[in-house]
């Protein structure tokens, strides 16, 4: 389960893919056979996939232990050719991040 914390060293990755409303569900698709093919690759620690309401952008939200670990695992999927596929589909802006500051309700 994701957990978004300040301060763990959990890298995360936020990929927003843009899309041809057509393609969307595809790329869904194809993200969802991405994430499944890195659940069991050691530093993963979860992936959410999230649709624009108007078809045009889905973004992908994954969490590594580590940068190390989320190299690791990139270099694998991109060997696989799981990356290729899904960049195939949509446009991807990738982008690595820390978490800096959380703030829930009570």
């Amino acid at each position: 389960m994701p957990t978004i914390e300040a301060g763990t060293g959990v890298v995360t990755h936020i990929n927003t893919f843009e899309v041809d409303p057509e393609n969307q569900d595809a790329l869904v698709r194809s993200l969802t056979e991405t994430v499944a093919a890195a659940r069991g690759m050691p530093g993963w620690i979860s992936a959410s996939i999230h649709r624009s309401y108007d078809g045009r952008r889905v973004i992908n939200y994954v969490q590594f232990e580590s940068h190390e670990a989320a190299q690791r695992v990139t270099q694998e999927l991109l060997r696989l050719g799981l990356i290729q596929k899904n960049t195939a589909i949509g446009r991807v802006i990738p982008g690595q991040y820390q978490v800096v500051h959380t703030l829930t309700a009570d």
